[in-house]
């Protein structure tokens, strides 16, 4: 037996477009942005680690004294750094082999051509409150802070 059921006019089916862009629209949207944030927060996290990496490398030229030596790694990692808003100014120190280096600056040591004197030089190029640089959206988890750090062990003669 046959039934008089009148299929779904046109008429009933708007909107429905709309309604299918909107929810496809919210998740695109969603992965575009994910990609543009950290996308951003991969390049500052590389010049920040080439900062460091090339301030590390300056200090390995020869200077008279290791003072000379900070100074030149800092002016270095600062150049380097220019670019990037928020950074803070780099710190760098010169640390016994044995001793633990972290941002807080090492005790005045004596470095040497023996092997019981060695140091290495620790530069460490930092940024702050990237939250502000980012678009404002909720639910996106982004770092305060994010920093480049280098060490390389230094020979004096």
């Amino acid at each position: 037996m046959r039934t008089n059921r009148a299929l779904p006019s046109p008429r009933c089916q708007r909107g429905v477009y709309a309604i299918e862009f909107a929810m496809v629209f919210l998740i695109f949207f969603t992965i575009l942005y994910a990609v543009i944030c950290y996308g951003m927060l991969f390049a500052f996290r590389l010049g920040l680690q080439n900062a460091a990496e090339d301030g590390a490398r300056a200090a390995l030229q020869y200077q008279s004294d290791l003072g000379a030596r900070v100074a030149r790694a800092t002016t270095v990692a600062t150049a380097r750094s220019d670019w990037m808003p928020l950074v803070m100014p780099p710190v760098v120190s010169i640390c016994h082999v044995e001793g633990a280096a972290g941002l807080d600056l090492c005790p005045a040591v004596n470095c040497g051509p023996s092997w019981s004197q060695r140091c290495q030089v620790h530069v460490v190029v930092q940024a702050n409150n990237l939250g502000s640089l980012l678009p404002p959206l909720p639910g996106f988890a982004v770092p305060d802070q994010i920093a480049g750090k280098a060490s390389m062990l230094l020979e004096l003669r």
